[in-house]
């Protein structure tokens, strides 16, 4: 039997009914249709179907894809606090606090009747051109190239607008005496505190793989004199070093190589750090990976990575994210990520979770784009830059709801003789951090 609880005759409400009769339970936000008809909670956000097209993308891609998909395109907004939305509908499916009721033929008939009534039936529309289109197996060399380019390379003006001028792309570290105007000193502590961890001086040997746009990579070379290799996969990020290196007369510290980290040659290296790229990595590709950290480092070496990660039972990025923003990632829990990396020879140290940090960090960014909406809008069109909006502000709730995590791991590659070479205790780490 039908657990619907709307009445009315305008499409809001016969919209609702189905919404409720797949939730088994009341609208979690209000519903404005594209007669202007409204129904639903009275305070809150309040979702707005302008089209029948978005109604037609869920039929064709139901679940979180084809909302995204309707809400890039402008097909379906959000009139109010997007994340307040968004909380309400993942605490009404995701946390299961609804339950949908089981539906008999007739419930069903007389759904599929109100669909056809609203236009949900129709041709499949066509997929939004922001969304990533990827060929070739998983994780080959092209595949990610690539997947990589969809993402990182979507130009350096566009980051330089949404980043502070670290160009840092990862989690900051906010100390005690961080502010949300200091985003660039918070970026500065956690390249401050890696640099530390992996124990650079004078003349070390660091392998920065996935370099970004090159803050680890500048700040070593530039404050701990540390001799560094930057890789990357992508083009633009590989340009934009180069010219600070160049602007910053680092030549004789630093070298920029565009390649895949399958491709790297040599090692020997006093340290190897790995900001937020093993998530790319492929799963299967992960072991590999791993082995890779181990063999360039040499004995006595240390190996950072900071990785997003996932709970168990948590879908990590979504459908979303893999679609539109880091195509083929894949996330896991903490504890598997330290058990490839201690299979492949490293002696894991420390571990720290940075979860509560990242949802500041990506606050921040989405409080930029947000501030310079017109001209993100301008540099790459209104599409992208919804896509970029529900990104940040889905991320950072996901952060928030300990969905996602983030961790830095600290790896080191014992000697024969099994000495490690690190500090009894970690504390100088974290000493006038915001300050270094």
């Amino acid at each position: 039997m039908s657990t619907a609880r709307t009445t009315g005759t305008g499409a809001a409400h016969r919209l609702a009914a189905l919404v409720e009769d797949a939730l088994g339970g009341p609208l979690p936000v209000r519903l404005r249709a594209w007669d202007g008809s409204e129904t639903g909670p009275a305070e809150g956000p309040v979702v707005v179907v302008r089209s029948r097209r978005a109604l037609r993308r869920l039929v064709w891609q139901p679940g979180e894809l084809g909302l995204a998909q309707a809400y890039v395109t402008g097909e379906l907004d959000v009139d109010g606090d997007l994340a307040d939305g968004l909380r309400r509908m993942w605490a009404a499916t995701r946390e299961r606090r609804l339950h949908p009721p089981r539906l008999s033929l007739a419930d069903r008939a007389r759904a599929a009747g109100t669909a056809v009534r609203l236009g949900a039936v129709g041709t499949r529309p066509a997929t939004p051109a922001s969304q990533a289109r990827l060929r070739g197996g998983l994780h080959t060399k092209s595949r990610d190239r690539a997947a990589i380019s969809h993402h990182y390379d979507l130009s350096n003006d566009f980051y330089r607008l949404l980043l502070d001028e670290t160009m840092a792309y990862s989690c900051g570290v906010w100390t005690d005496g961080s502010t949300d105007a200091d985003a660039a000193d918070t970026q500065r502590a956690k390249l401050e505190l890696i640099c530390r961890k992996l124990g650079l001086t004078a003349g070390s040997r660091l392998l920065d793989i996935g370099c970004g746009w090159g803050s680890l990579t500048l700040y070593a070379a530039e404050q701990h004199k540390a001799q560094v290799t930057a890789v990357t996969l992508a083009k633009e990020q590989a340009a934009h070093v180069r010219e600070q290196v160049r602007e910053r007369g680092l030549e004789d510290r630093v070298e920029v190589v565009c390649q895949d980290y399958r491709d790297i040659t040599g090692g020997g290296y006093d340290a190897v750090s790995t900001i937020e790229m093993g998530e790319h990595v492929g799963d299967a590709e992960y072991p590999a990976f791993a082995a890779a950290l181990h063999r360039m480092v040499r004995p006595g070496g240390r190996v950072l990575v900071q990785q997003m990660s996932r709970g168990r039972n948590a879908p990590g990025g979504g459908a979303f994210i893999e679609a539109y923003i880091a195509p083929d990632m894949h996330m896991r829990p903490l504890g598997e990520t330290v058990q490839l990396l201690e299979d492949a020879g490293l002696e894991v140290r420390h571990a720290e979770s940075l979860r509560e940090h990242y949802v500041r960090t990506v606050m921040a960014w989405e409080r930029t784009l947000e501030e310079r909406w017109d001209e993100f809008v301008a540099l790459v069109g209104e599409e992208t830059a919804r896509v970029w909006r529900l990104y940040l502000v889905g991320g950072a709730l996901a952060f928030e709801q300990r969905r996602m995590g983030v961790d830095q791991i600290l790896g080191v590659r014992p000697t024969a003789e099994g000495v490690s070479g690190m500090p009894a205790t970690p504390g100088e780490w974290y000493e006038r951090l915001e300050r270094p």
